[in-house]
């Protein structure tokens, strides 16, 4: 098959022909349609994560945010079949684990992260495990580019706002960082009825959150964001979401907060900081502060945002800002180290370029 490779960290990918994958009896092989180009790509490719577990064996085929077609079952699967249109979610339980039988997949104690432990969506095929309690079909009316905009950043901020923040109508929303995740954060807390203010340090990016529903945007490297949130919302936020993972989004996000407020972190550290950022215990406590973790989502709750976008609530191909080739990717990380992208970047071109 053709593959995007990575064959050295940070080094440049490579389009070259790779092995195709083989069927297990509980899996699927799948054949890509669409993934999207994810900063969790970017900091695979960095080396990055090492601190939580996660080491690549080179060469590896990257890509999590992927959907496609059901090229072939494993003797052992009942609920799919060759030709459905399915999307996959980016963190795969084994639905035996504790967690799994409670409902909580994503945090499955033996998870598996295609793209990461597996090779992922820059391949044309790939392999699912334990398809029959992961995989999610796709409705007809949703493409297969828009599924892939899903696949990562909007169904993970999609979890963390509606199961974990537990985001209600009327409430006040900052979210912190306006890459892939925190754009999809601020739609979908727009259609959930809250009031948005998008948060960062480009005014491109302001402007595109102003397009996906926030009332108010804030440019951090021009004013103070914790007060201008508190000044804008009259005392704080009620949820105020680190969608970055570095530490100046993650403390001015908890200082953002109004008393009892909800800090949401999806957002995952890089080399800098290796997983630990100092935060105001103090204020934590003294304001009785909640602060919440959150990681991608459960298969059971994918029919939940696909109705959503179904009856047109959610629009998540109005963060797609553009579609490309495989051999375009290597440019889109070149663009990610200096946070110049725009939205989200999808592939869904597999073939090679002919020469002019």
């Amino acid at each position: 098959m053709r593959a995007l490779v990575l064959e050295e960290l940070k080094k440049p990918l490579v389009v070259r022909e790779m092995p195709d994958p083989e069927c297990t009896p509980d899996g699927v092989v799948i054949k890509v349609e669409a993934n999207g180009v994810c900063r969790s790509d970017w900091h695979a490719w960095q080396g990055d994560w090492e601190w939580i577990g996660i080491q690549l064996p080179l060469p590896h085929v990257l890509g999590h945010e992927f959907s496609g077609i059901v090229e072939e079952v494993g003797a052992n699967i009942k609920n799919f079949k060759q030709g459905d249109r399915v999307i996959v979610p980016f963190t795969i339980g084994d639905g035996t684990c504790p967690y799994c039988q409670s409902g909580h997949h994503n945090i499955c104690e033996n998870v598996q992260l295609p793209g990461f432990t597996s090779w992922g969506g820059y391949g044309r095929y790939t392999h699912v495990p334990n398809a029959d309690v992961n995989l999610t079909k796709l409705p007809d009316s949703i493409s297969f580019v828009e599924a892939a905009g899903m696949g990562c950043r909007f169904m993970t901020a999609f979890h963390g706002i509606t199961d974990q923040a537990r985001v209600r109508p009327g409430e006040w929303v900052a979210v912190h960082g306006c890459g892939g995740v925190g754009l999809s954060a601020v739609q979908i807390a727009t259609a959930l009825g809250a009031n948005v203010i998008a948060v960062d340090i480009g005014d491109d990016k302001l402007e595109f959150a102003k397009g996906l529903g926030a009332v108010a945007t804030v440019n951090a490297r021009k004013v103070n964001a914790p007060e201008a949130i508190k000044e804008i919302t009259k005392g704080g936020a009620h949820v105020s979401i680190d969608a970055l993972g570095i530490k100046q989004t993650c403390q001015s996000s908890i200082m953002s907060l109004r008393k009892r407020g909800r800090h949401l972190q999806i957002g995952l550290t890089s080399r800098e900081e290796e997983g630990m950022i100092p935060i105001p215990i103090d204020l934590i406590a003294l304001s009785e502060i909640q602060l919440v973790g959150s990681l991608g989502m459960q298969p059971s709750r994918y029919p939940y945002m696909l109705q959503m976008v179904e009856q047109g609530r959610l629009n998540p191909g109005k963060l797609v800002t553009s579609t490309i080739s495989l051999e375009e990717v290597p440019r889109i990380f070149e663009e990610m180290n200096t946070f110049q992208n725009l939205g989200v970047t999808v592939v869904d071109k597999w073939e090679a370029k002919l020469p002019v």
